[in-house]
This record gives C-alpha cells, sequence and structure tokens, in this order.
C-alpha cells in the first residue's frame, strides 16, 4: 500500500472510535452543527499558568483535512464501514469556524482556548489530532516559558531534538520554545520551516578526534571563524580555559576572534566560575560563557541565584519531554449540538455547557487581575481573549511566529509576581460567570431524565 504524502496531515492520524462514531452518525442522519472546545481541566502541582501554543498547525490541519484515495481504499479493506460512509468521506472537507486564544497568550483551567463550530462529522473526527497538537506544544512552551522568567536577559537555546519523542515532537519542540521566549534551536530543520535562528557548537567527539584539544580547537576556529564557540569540558575544564587563551592571540592575528566556550558536565556553576576568572586574566572579557546538560528551569533558577557567570544555556532532554509534567489534564468537550448546550456530567469530568467567552481584566500595575468564564454574548468587563481564526474552513489572517512571540513576552510581563514562582505560586482567580452557571442548570434540569 502507497503511505499518504504528508502522514503528519493524514486524516487517518485519528483514533478508531472517531470513525465507528462518524459511522453512526452518518447512519442516523445526524448532520447538525456541534460545538466542541479545548481546555485543560486542572493545573499539576507547582504549575501557575500555562501558554496556549500549537494554533497553527491545528489551523493547517483544518485547511487540508480530506481522505486520500490510498486511505479510503484502505477503509474500505478493513470491512468496518459501508459504501454509502466511505463515498460520504470521499467528499469531506473542514467547512466550519474556529475561535481562538492567539498563541502564546498565558490561560488558566477551565478556559477553552478553542472553539471548533461544524457539522457533527467534522467537528468530531478532527478531536484526536487537534488534542495533540495543541497539548504538546502548549506544554512545551509552558515549560520553556517558567525557564525565560528565570532567565530573562540570558541566551537560551533548544538543545532538545535528539531525546525528544520522535521528529515531529523534535521540531515542534523548537517552534513552541521560541514562540515562548527562548532565543533559538540547535534543529535545523526548524530553522528552514519556521525560521527559528539556529545555534551549535561542537561535539566532544570532534575534540577527541585529534591528537591534541588545542589543534581541534583550532581546526574549529577555521572551519566556523564567525562562530567561535568551543566545548571545553571533554577532559580538564580549567586546562582548556589556559589552551584557549593561549591559541586567541595566534587566531587574532589570523583574523578569527573566539565568540564563546561552552561547559557540559560537572559543576557547572562552578566551573564556570573558574573559567570566567581564567579568560579575564588572559584578556578574554568578551568570551561568553554558555551551559548546557540536563537543565531545567530550576536549575537556572539556582546558577544564576549563586551568581554564576553563565551567559546562555542549552536545554534539551527537560523541556523537549517536559519531563516533570509530561502530560495536560486537557479535553476537547461537545458543549453544543443542533443548536442545544450540552453538558458532560461524569463524575470528575463535568463540563460547563454551551459556546463560551474568557475576559481577563488587569490590575493598575498592568498585570492580570482576574478572569471570567461565560456564555458567548454575555459581555464581561476586560479583554476577550478568543478570537474568530477561521471562518468557512479558511483562516482568516495567518499569525506569525514573530507576532506570536511579541504576545507571548506581553504576557509573560502582565503576570502576577506570586504566578512568577516554580514552587506553589497561588491560585489565579478565574470566576465562572453566573449565566454560565444558570445555563448549566438548565441543561441538568432537562436532562435529568434521560
Amino acid at each position: 500500500m502507497i503511505p499518504p504524502l504528508n502522514p503528519a496531515n493524514s486524516a487517518l492520524l485519528t483514533d478508531l472510535y472517531q470513525l465507528t462514531m462518524l459511522q453512526g452518525y452518518y447512519d442516523s442522519g445526524m448532520e447538525e452543527t456541534a460545538v466542541f472546545e479545548f481546555f485543560v481541566r486542572k493545573l499539576r502541582p507547582g504549575r501557575g499558568f500555562l501558554m496556549a501554543a500549537g494554533l497553527e498547525q491545528a489551523l493547517e490541519f483544518l485547511e487540508g483535512l480530506h481522505f486520500s484515495s490510498e486511505e479510503l481504499a484502505w477503509l474500505a479493506s478493513t470491512g468496518r464501514f459501508n459504501n454509502g460512509f466511505l463515498a460520504q468521506l470521499e467528499t469531506l472537507r473542514f467547512s466550519g469556524e474556529v475561535h481562538a486564544m492567539p498563541e502564546g497568550m498565558v490561560f488558566f483551567p477551565n478556559e477553552p482556548i478553542l472553539r471548533v463550530t461544524a457539522p457533527i462529522a467534522q467537528a468530531q473526527l478532527v478531536e484526536t489530532r487537534l488534542i495533540n497538537l495543541l497539548h504538546f506544544q502548549t506544554l512545551i512552551a509552558s515549560k520553556a516559558a517558567r525557564m525565560k522568567l528565570m532567565a530573562p536577559d540570558k541566551l537560551l537555546v533548544d538543545f532538545g531534538l535528539r531525546r525528544a519523542h520522535g521528529a515531529e515532537a523534535g521540531l515542534l519542540a523548537a517552534r513552541a520554545s521560541y514562540l515562548a521566549g527562548f532565543s533559538g534551536s540547535a534543529t535545523v530543520q526548524a530553522g528552514m520551516q519556521f525560521g527559528i535562528p539556529l545555534f551549535g557548537t561542537m561535539a566532544h567527539s570532534f575534540v577527541q578526534a585529534h591528537d591534541g584539544e588545542t589543534l581541534a580547537f583550532e581546526h574549529f576556529a577555521h572551519a566556523q571563524p564567525d562562530n567561535v564557540v568551543l566545548l571545553i569540558d571533554t577532559y580538564d575544564t580549567e586546562a582548556a580555559a589556559q589552551k584557549v587563551v593561549a591559541l586567541a592571540p595566534q587566531l587574532a592575528s589570523q583574523g578569527i576572534r573566539i565568540k564563546g566556550v561552552r561547559i557540559d558536565s560537572g559543576n557547572l556553576a562552578e566551573h564556570a566560575r573558574q573559567v570566567r576568572q581564567i579568560l579575564d586574566a588572559g584578556g578574554l572579557r568578551h568570551v561568553t560563557i554558555f551551559a548546557s546538560g540536563d537543565l531545567d528551569e530550576y536549575a537556572l533558577r539556582d546558577m544564576l541565584a549563586s551568581g554564576a557567570p553563565v551567559d546562555g544555556f542549552g536545554i534539551g532532554t527537560r523541556m523537549d519531554t517536559s519531563s516533570d509534567m509530561p502530560y495536560l489534564d486537557c479535553a476537547y468537550k461537545l458543549q453544543e449540538y443542533a443548536g442545544k448546550a450540552r453538558r458532560k456530567r461524569s463524575e470528575g469530568k463535568q463540563t460547563w455547557p454551551g459556546r463560551k467567552q474568557v475576559y481577563r481584566s488587569y490590575g493598575a500595575d498592568g498585570r492580570m487581575a482576574a478572569d471570567v468564564v461565560t456564555v458567548e454574548g454575555d459581555v464581561q468587563p476586560g479583554e476577550p481573549l478568543l478570537r474568530q481564526v477561521m471562518r468557512a474552513g479558511k483562516r482568516i489572517a495567518a499569525a506569525t511566529l514573530a507576532g506570536s512571540r511579541i504576545h507571548a513576552e506581553t504576557n509573560l510581563a502582565q503576570l502576577p509576581e506570586p504566578l512568577r514562582r516554580l514552587q506553589e505560586p497561588c491560585d489565579y482567580p478565574v470566576q465562572i460567570a453566573e449565566a454560565l452557571r444558570r445555563l448549566a442548570q438548565q441543561v441538568d434540569r432537562e436532562s435529568s431524565n434521560l
């Protein structure tokens, strides 16, 4: 069988029950408009906020939604679906509307960050892939935003592709972290696909392949004369720093200026202090120190609080896997069908019904003060956060990654101080409006005898 040309956008990138439900809708003649919303139920311990990300990939998926002839032939071969239903899938395209919070927006539990309004078959089918895209990038952007808060003036570079959970995860982690405020990524395809600035140095293997550390440094400097950042911890960090000082005049005479050194092992803070002294004593005050190796927001906080003279950080595994919080308690739930509000009442997983809007108010200092979740049309004080981004299956206006990055920067600047803490952040006030509570009560009364 011929695989889809672009597996990441395949309509088969879904759960089987989406298709079996679509067969049920088709057989029952259910074609009315449905409204689904994506939201997070609750924050994990130690988290005070989340940052929305992944919208652009979600919209791209919706715009291109279709079943290829190969996919339809394979579905027919399974014997699970009748010919009439498969014929309908052949012409299925997303024709609905999407309202969403912009990427880079800080949000909180029970606040929808995306709303899909479309014929129920369309809105149902896309659930799995939309959750997949929004969940992952929101997870990574939220983690990266915490690191940005801990080191706001430092060079932060995504180093995580090699340990990411697959190629797409590594690529989208580069995007999400850049959106949240990182300086760039080591992932080359992220530069080509998203225009993200690329950063890179050298590996220990390059040093080991040479008969002498100084020779390795010299060869690399000539190979990359405009980006001479030397890895100095392969053997003895402080001794390598002395070699850098000794080599610098020779390279300078050839028009090559050493830009920085990287430390990747040991007590990074202490090594940085020793190396800084060596470089400064050798007249290399301009040479920066870049640290990498098992770093996260807690390590950044502790290193910088200790006064470690580090100018930049390479962040890999712990960010690209969101190691301390590898998933969000998120959902994409039906809130309305055929013009009637719907509500899930499962124990511990109740939803607020109907189409919703989120309003945010700010204090006199410009910081976020409180949010209100209400039904659409119930105007509240503050700024409405959900905006229409797709009409009749087409994007209204494509956002840019640069614009989303600015939005993220603005949102982080508006965070109240207690939400910036890594441990025991305060609970941000999110109120459920009276209009939404009344709607929930009405839905409960109407469904009590179902």
